[in-house]
């Protein structure tokens, strides 16, 4: 055992001066120039293609949702409905986003979620139990936006969500709080335009996202990469990992307000209706929530929200139009 512990230091000596270089100064193993910046967690190249819904899609008018039938006083929500369901409770449970600036983000002061879509879900606390405060919220992907609804995990979803007829089929939407346009974003050095100049080249987007399918539809079809959160994909832009990102204006808007090393190019080439999620079985809470929506339009509320979040960054806009099929 002696001799073993002998040999064994022998030898570490012999490492030591072994590495050891003539000057004295120590051999760097570490090759940075050659090493790769580790992409975000979760990256999926050419993710495969969903339509979003679990069953055939009928045609539709997406934009088009249910009448409302009233708005009762905070406190005092109907019995048996939805919306007493959750006054009982105590709490609002929303599915939101924290990682998409001006619409759903984690404002670094205050350690709040804040932006347009969360002055929505506030909108519609104050209106079940006159306090705006009253919400749990829930930070979701845009993959989970359905399965969310889907298991009552929460009573509604506003997070940048397109509606569509495909998701139309598997949840309830109400009508339309803002309509956005699928744009790209690129480093300023980039000589890409548009979206036909895509061709073959690392574009990302967010899974479960209609930007993804829209990618897919391109004369000049990239290649997908999808992450879970928006600020993944500007991460990989930073990086020289992707050659561009595409999805709505509005949130592309919203990576600019970041880092001013990014320009969006090219016009929309498609259109974005927002609409907020609900459970397909809750249809008294689709048309309590319009009703909310009526009442942000017309009392001024939504133009004030919007001149918070997003007249700087997009523009000056008029609320949108609400569209009901029955």
């Amino acid at each position: 055992m002696t001799r073993m512990r002998r040999l064994t230091a022998g030898l570490a000596l012999a490492l030591l001066a072994a590495g050891c270089s003539a000057t004295g100064r120590p051999v760097d193993l570490a090759s940075i120039a050659s090493a790769q910046r580790p992409e975000p967690v979760g990256v999926v190249v050419n993710p495969p293609a969903t339509t979003g819904a679990a069953a055939q899609v009928p045609e539709c008018d997406p934009a088009a949702s249910l009448r409302p039938a009233g708005l009762p006083g905070p406190g005092a929500m109907p019995a048996g409905s939805t919306m007493r369901t959750i006054q009982d409770r105590g709490r609002l449970i929303a599915g939101v986003d924290q990682n998409t600036f001006l619409f759903g983000f984690r404002d670094p002061t205050s350690n709040t979620i804040a932006g347009f879509d969360i002055d929505r879900v506030r909108e519609i606390a104050a209106a079940i139990f006159g306090d705006p405060n009253k919400v749990q919220f829930k930070v979701i992907t845009s993959a989970e936006r359905i399965p969310a609804l889907q298991k009552g995990e929460v009573d509604i979803v506003v997070r940048t969500m397109t509606a569509t007829c495909a998701r139309w089929v598997d949840i309830n939407f109400s009508a339309i709080y803002y309509v956005a346009g699928q744009r790209v974003l690129v480093d300023k050095s980039s000589q890409i335009t548009g979206v036909d100049q895509l061709g073959g080249q690392r574009v990302c987007a967010t899974k479960g996202s209609t930007s993804l399918n829209k990618l897919r539809e391109s004369p000049a079809p990239p290649v997908a990469v999808a992450v879970d959160n928006w600020s993944d994909c500007l991460l990989m832009l930073q990086q020289g990992q992707v050659a561009a990102v595409s999805t709505d204006d509005t949130i592309l808007a919203g990576m600019i307000a970041q880092d001013p090393n990014v320009k969006m190019v090219g016009a929309r080439f498609t259109q974005e209706p927002y609409g907020i999620g609900i459970p397909k079985a809750n249809v008294d809470m689709v048309r309590f929530v319009n009703a909310v929506l009526e009442k942000s339009i017309n009392s001024g509320s939504w133009a004030t929200s919007y001149g918070t979040w997003l007249t700087e960054a997009v523009g000056q806009v008029a609320p949108p139009t609400l569209k009901y099929r029955d």
